[in-house]
C-alpha cells in the first residue's frame, strides 16, 4: 500500500514549503529516510489482526485474561504527529484462547496506521470479539497525543483514556470493576 516514490517527492515538496533546500547535505537523503520511515510506522495496513488470532489453544477455564501494558506508537490522522501509550486487553475465553503476543500483535495491527484512538480502541476489542470465542471483551488505552502537547494548547503529559467493553464486559460491573483494579 505504501508507495515510497509518492511520500519522497512530497517530503522534498515540504522542505521547499518551508524554505529548506532539499539539496543540501543535511537534507538530500531525508526524503528516502521518511518513505522507509512511513513504510515501517504505517505497516498496518498490510496486516491483519485475524491472522495474529487464528492460531488458538484448547482450555477448560473460562475466567478472565488480561495482558496489560501493552506499549504503543501510532499516528493521529489529523496532525500526523504520533500519540502513544498503552493498551490494556481483557478477555474471557471459551474453550479456546490466543497466544499471549497475538494480543499485542493485534494492538500494533491497528495502531500502525493513520488513526484515531477512539477507532483504535473500537477496532481491537472487535477483532478479538470477531476472532475468537469469547464471553466478552474489554479494551482499555491510554495515551499522549503530540497534537495536545507540542501544538495547539501544548499540555504535555496529558493522557487520553478510551475504553471498549464487548459480551459480558457491558453489563458486568464487577468484570469492569476486577478490569479496573488489575491494571492499576
Amino acid at each position: 500500500m505504501i508507495n515510497k516514490e509518492k511520500i519522497e517527492k512530497a517530503i522534498k515538496l515540504l522542505l521547499e514549503g518551508i524554505g529548506e533546500d532539499a539539496t543540501r547535505p543535511g537534507l538530500i537523503e531525508t526524503p528516502e529516510r521518511v518513505a522507509r520511515m512511513y513504510e515501517e510506522i504505517l505497516s498496518g495496513y498490510d496486516d491483519s489482526a485475524e491472522r495474529h488470532l487464528e492460531k488458538t489453544f484448547p482450555v477448560t477455564e473460562s475466567e478472565m485474561i488480561l495482558e496489560k501494558d501493552i506499549q504503543f506508537y501510532s499516528l493521529c490522522e489529523h496532525h500526523l504527529l504520533p500519540f502513544f501509550g498503552k493498551a490494556h486487553i481483557a478477555y474471557i475465553p471459551v474453550d479456546e484462547v490466543v497466544g499471549i503476543s497475538k494480543l499485542a500483535r493485534t494492538v500494533e495491527v491497528f495502531a500502525r496506521r493513520l488513526q484515531i484512538q477512539e477507532r483504535m480502541t473500537g477496532q481491537i476489542a472487535d477483532a478479538i470479539a470477531k476472532n475468537l470465542k469469547t464471553k466478552g471483551v474489554m479494551v482499555l488505552v491510554e495515551a499522549e497525543h503530540m497534537c495536545v502537547s507540542m501544538r495547539g494548547i501544548k499540555k504535555g503529559g496529558s493522557k487520553t483514556v478510551t475504553i471498549a467493553t464487548r459480551g459480558c464486559f457491558e453489563n458486568d460491573q464487577n468484570l469492569r470493576e476486577t478490569f479496573f483494579k488489575l491494571i492499576s
